[in-house]
């Protein structure tokens, strides 16, 4: 058991009194936080971890030299289940998803969701007693036992079906484009099924949660805001080689293998006929071979695999760039590179679901031809993209951390177990806080 000794900044709706017992289900493990979805859970999961009673209950593929067990250190409990699931696309992913064809699951569920961590979960519902139970992605909400009472929370870090949606839609590929159109039609029903048995629905940006209130009442809907950690990610003067790209995200998440072989195919070459010497680094996990062929013989473009640290990275280029044609709720990526002081040009899907205005805190384009001729007015004019830079990381550094965003997220939960309470019994008098504390299982 950890000693709790932080403290949440104050959030409207949040009583510092209050201690919830949150258990917190998550799909694909929280460590180590190399990619969006990890990233955002986890720092939230730690700031509310500092006033609250956190179990984390996690499957995911097994792994050599499992992290998660350090995760003791942080939470209450931690208990994890790693699953025989192929983890990059090849045969083994083709055959996982052969198999779950028939199920009116999608794939992306059907292969978390195994009978051994369906059982736990109930065995462990049945013995403790929670306040509210977080479904962490959609992808968990497979073993969620929809039919006990505890409060369900669904966090929703993208809308899943669009994601589906947007790869039908550019794939040229006749297999993927039918294995795209399926998962979408299939994840749509599955994301509607856990909308309307969720008591509450929190998604990270207002595209979003538009998007979720045309299937549940808006009332069900919060937005969470998105952070950064303005400390570890900072700009570092006179790091910058004048004519580099920089790109990150994990190379086996799709969106980022299509984002990156459409530049290196459709905009590069472009940028190329106005300053020839530009470099291209692309840094993340599991490079994907068809990635890795298209960039063969290019000795200016760099492709690192995982690595430790993405910062040296970033602090050597110019221009971030951000070229994602399929995507959903927001790209953390983006404001990590403004954090560093960054010139970041985006395509409106690349930086969808953030508050940001073009022009001011970066460059949004969407053709070829507009992305292209960004980057390169940015790359000839270095006082453009440092103004451009600073802008950014003035906004990120102002308004987003992560601990708003995780008293956001305290104050959501404490505002749903106030309601979930009052319609439970209403002859307990709520003001807004929790104070009377009633069993809820």
């Amino acid at each position: 058991m950890v000693s709790k000794t932080g403290s949440l900044q104050p959030s409207r709706g949040v009583d510092p009194r209050i201690t919830m017992k949150i258990l917190w289900v998550k799909a694909g493990g929280l460590v180590p936080p190399d990619r969006g979805g990890r990233i955002r859970s986890y720092h939230i999961l730690r700031e509310l971890a500092t006033r609250h009673r956190v179990t984390l209950f996690t499957f995911y593929a097994a792994q050599a030299n499992d992290p998660h067990a350090e995760l003791n250190q942080i939470f209450d409990q931690v208990l994890c289940w790693p699953l025989p699931i192929a983890t990059h696309r090849g045969l083994g992913e083709l055959l996982s998803f052969a198999r779950n064809v028939p199920r009116l699951w999608p794939h992306s569920v059907a292969k978390y969701c195994r009978p051994v961590v369906v059982r736990a979960l109930r065995e462990l519902l049945a013995k403790e007693s929670y306040d509210v139970l977080v479904c962490d992605f959609a992808m968990a909400a497979g073993v969620i036992p929809w039919d006990t009472p505890i409060p369900k929370v669904l966090f929703t870090h993208n809308v899943e079906a669009q994601i589906w949606q947007r790869h039908y839609q550019v794939s040229r590929n006749p297999l993927w484009k039918l294995i795209s159109w399926r998962e979408y039609r299939k994840m749509m029903r599955f994301e509607r099924f856990c909308l309307e048995r969720s008591q509450q629905v929190l998604t990270v940006s207002e595209a979003d949660r538009t998007f979720f209130s045309r299937f549940v009442d808006g009332a069900k809907l919060r937005v969470i805001p998105t952070g950064v950690d303005t400390e570890y990610f900072r700009p570092v003067p006179g790091l910058e080689r004048p004519a580099s790209l920089v790109f990150t995200g994990a190379m086996d998440w799709m969106p980022n293998e299509d984002a990156m072989l459409h530049f290196v195919r459709a905009i590069l070459p472009l940028i190329r006929q106005e300053i020839d010497d530009v470099e291209l680094t692309i840094v993340g996990r599991h490079p994907t071979t068809k990635l890795l062929a298209a960039v063969s013989g290019d000795s200016r473009i760099h492709v690192t695999g995982r690595v430790d640290d993405i910062r040296p990275y970033v602090h050597q280029g110019a221009v971030y760039v951000v070229p994602l044609r399929i995507g959903g709720g927001t790209r953390l990526k983006i404001f990590e590179a403004m954090a560093m002081g960054k010139a970041v040009v985006a395509t409106t899907v690349g930086a969808e679901g953030l508050p940001l205005t073009n022009g001011c805190h970066l460059i949004l384009a969407d053709s070829p031809e507009g992305f292209a001729r960004e980057v390169v007015s940015l790359l000839r004019e270095p006082g453009k993209r440092h103004r451009l830079g600073a802008a950014a990381r003035g906004l990120v550094e102002q308004s987003y951390s992560w601990r708003s965003a995780a008293a956001e997220f305290d104050a959501a939960l404490q505002s749903m177990i106030a309601s979930v309470r009052r319609h439970t019994d209403p002859s307990i008098a709520v003001d807004g806080t929790l104070a009377s504390r009633p069993k809820l299982n």
